[in-house]
């Protein structure tokens, strides 16, 4: 009996001790539990505090981003929507379908587009700030055109057409006040290519035309519809093809990387004579999209695939072997087929992609500000007018002028620098009116200088 009593003894001394083990062991898990969810706790906290500061660093980097970048603004119904943008001057809508082409006429006074809607319109432009512009619309018969040119005396305007695949000459007509009254067709030249056509113009001293494929065929036609050259521009695709402002050269680009330069050489009592190569412009890694040329042609600007545009100074003495220099190099975000466009007096370019449009200053290649969202589609052309205070902008179903807002702070810029130097007191005077009123002006639209 007694080692039986002791037996039990024993056990419940040890089932007391297992069971107080358990108890102490179950205690001791809960709390390393306890302390992991803490730790766990405390990284989730340190990380949304990182997570706050990282979106404190983001708003700061989108809010310097805004000093540069503009969007503009849709409002209204998918079918009636409405386009709003604080440096946008107006918008000239008429056309019913996608513009594809505008030329202002040498005297200013007129804009001339065109669309796939089978019109050309005639714009009154001589004062861009009024609200409704009237225009003129000429139809073009079971075709449409796909490039518009003035001629140099504004009295007739050239078209390409896309499924003639020729060029016609409408003559203008005037009313007695001196308002365009109406147009009729005058000329149609010859079919000469099957291929697609990429470039058409006329030029400044009216003189010459030209046609070009988008293969590697370049016409130069009189203002008859004859054959003057045809030219192998050995790009094995042609972009583009366009004609200087000055009227002495051709500058056609594609697949290649360079672009290339004919003089078209006339004698003195004006007979045409040849069609000389005279220098490339080289440098890019890709073809070539576009080129632009500044009001006296001693800067052309060009666009590339490789992501890069560049400025060269033409103004040379090629005859003696000398070539083009390269002034800057800018870079640009390439979103598909890219177009160029050359302020009047160089200093700025403006450089479109999809339904965006970035500016630069010539000075030094920096990007300046960029407009996007412009159009639903893509950017069909671009230009300047002629005093370089506005940049225009094709698309969708209309034209959008804007406000060159790096060419008014180019020139703020540019004037200080001047005034470190030592001016005339009338100079001085001048320029701290320029910087005083562009910069009134900006401050109207909403842009810190």
């Amino acid at each position: 009996m007694d080692s039986e009593g002791n037996f039990i003894e024993i056990s419940t001394i040890f089932v007391t001790g297992f069971v107080g083990v358990c108890v102490l062991l179950f205690f001791y898990i809960v709390r390393l539990l306890n302390a992991e969810n803490k730790n766990v706790d405390d990284r989730g906290k340190h990380e949304k505090r990182s997570e706050q500061v990282e979106k404190k660093k983001e708003s700061v980097v989108s809010k310097s981003k805004k000093k540069v970048s503009v969007e503009g603004r849709w409002t209204g119904r998918s079918d009636k929507q409405s386009y709003t943008h604080p440096w946008l001057l107006t918008s000239l809508k008429g056309h019913t379908s996608e513009v594809l082409d505008m030329d202002f006429s040498s005297n200013g006074k007129y804009l001339a587009s065109c669309a796939d809607d089978r019109t050309v319109l005639l714009w009154d432009v001589k004062d861009l700030h009024q609200k409704d512009h009237k225009s003129l619309r000429i139809n073009v018969e079971f075709d449409y055109a796909t490039f518009v040119k003035w001629s140099p005396d504004s009295k007739a305007f050239l078209i390409h057409k896309f499924n003639g695949n020729c060029v016609e000459v409408y003559k203008i007509e005037k009313k007695s006040d001196g308002t365009i009254g109406s147009a009729s067709k005058a000329i149609t030249f010859a079919k000469v290519y099957d291929d697609d056509v990429v470039g058409l113009g006329i030029s400044s001293n009216g003189k010459f035309i030209i046609t070009c494929s988008n293969k590697t065929d370049l016409v130069v036609w009189d203002l008859r519809g004859q054959q003057l050259a045809r030219i192998d521009t050995y790009l094995m695709n042609t972009y583009c093809a366009k004609i200087s402002h000055c009227g002495k050269y051709i500058v056609a680009a594609g697949f290649a990387p360079d672009v290339k330069v004919w003089e078209v050489i006339f004698s003195k009592n004006g007979e045409f004579q040849d069609v000389k190569r005279v220098y490339d412009l080289t440098g890019h890694t890709s073809g070539v999209y576009d080129v632009a040329f500044d009001v006296d042609s001693s800067h052309i600007a060009t666009v590339s695939k490789d992501g890069t545009w560049k400025l060269f100074d033409t103004k040379i003495d090629y005859k003696r072997g000398e070539d083009p220099h390269l002034k800057v190099t800018g870079k640009y975000q390439h979103g598909g087929v890219a177009k160029i466009a050359l302020s009047p007096n160089a200093e700025v370019v403006a450089v479109s992609s999809s339904s965006t449009v970035a500016l630069y200053s010539t000075s030094n290649g920096q990007l300046r500000h960029s407009i996007e969202k412009v159009f639903n589609g893509e950017i069909t052309s671009i230009m300047f007018d002629s005093s370089g205070k506005y940049l225009l902008l094709s698309g969708d179903r209309q034209i959008r002028v804007f406000h060159n807002v790096t060419g008014y702070c180019c020139e703020i810029e540019m004037a200080k620098e001047k005034l470190k130097q030592h001016q005339t007191a009338t100079t001085k005077d001048r320029l701290q009116k320029l910087v005083c009123d562009n910069e009134a002006f900006l401050s109207k639209l909403g842009v810190k200088v």
